[in-house]
Parts: C-alpha cells; sequence; structure tokens
C-alpha cells in the first residue's frame, strides 16, 4: 500500500466516483481509478490531495469484504 501525494503526476488514470456513494453533496466521494496491478483511490473533494494505492488483490479481497459485511 503506498500513499501518494499531490506532488505526482497521474498518467492516463480515469478517475470515477463509487457507485455507493449516497451523499446530498455529489462532492462528498471516494473516487478510484483502476491501473495495471494497482487501484487508486482519492476524495473526490481534494482532487489533487493524498491519494491511497493498493495491489489489485488487496482491493478485491476489501470489496469482498465490505459487501459481506454490509449485509
Amino acid at each position: 500500500m503506498n500513499r501518494t501525494g499531490s506532488g505526482e503526476v497521474d498518467v492516463d488514470l480515469t478517475w470515477f466516483k463509487s457507485s455507493y456513494s449516497d451523499s446530498s453533496n455529489p462532492n462528498d466521494c471516494v473516487e478510484v481509478a483502476i491501473a495495471p496491478g494497482s487501484v487508486h483511490v482519492r476524495d473526490s473533494k481534494a482532487p489533487d490531495g493524498p491519494r491511497l494505492t493498493v495491489t489489485s488483490t488487496a482491493w478485491s479481497r476489501f470489496v469482498s469484504h465490505s459487501s459481506h459485511s454490509a449485509r
């Protein structure tokens, strides 16, 4: 897992908002970008701020655990 700051350049990352973001303010969301072998996560209110980068395997485990926990 890596945390990156705003000094790094995003090359070819396409950000999208979580389909589970349900807020009265559409800017209060988590955004995700998928790259080969990694997933990048950021706060939509601070697109140039810190990001979290995890491996694709770690992201899959997180999503699987989160979906099971929500039931």
